[in-house]
């Protein structure tokens, strides 16, 4: 499938897309490693009760949470309409430090304490 340029993926995004198009572009953008791009696509899908966007968005959240990608699991999450529980922020914290990604592992912990 060909992957729409950034003009058009805007104006798809903001206009009435069917969720089986939004699942079939978030999986195009996810086979060309483009997860950040696919989000959107897949909260689409997802509105539209499509198990198989839910299931990528979960996906990518673990995969946030094992890499320790911060943005990653804040953009996963809001495409799940959910908000990462103190402990899913400790554990992509540590898996940041073990990573070497100082400033993700930051981000993380400070995520963590939000409502305190």
């Amino acid at each position: 499938m060909k992957l729409p340029d950034p003009l058009a993926r805007r104006h798809l995004l903001e206009g009435t897309l069917e969720a089986p198009k939004a699942l079939a572009l978030a999986l195009a953008y996810l086979e060309q490693d483009r997860e950040i791009d696919a989000i959107d696509f897949l909260a689409v899908a997802n509105s539209g009760s499509s198990g198989d966007a839910n299931l990528a968005l979960l996906e990518l959240r673990t995969e946030a949470m094992d890499r320790g990608d911060a943005f990653l699991m804040q953009e996963a999450s809001r495409g799940l309409k959910q908000t990462p529980s103190r402990e899913d922020w400790q554990r992509l914290a540590d898996a940041a430090k073990c990573a070497g990604r100082a400033k993700d592992a930051e981000t993380a912990l400070r995520l963590a304490t939000v409502g305190d």
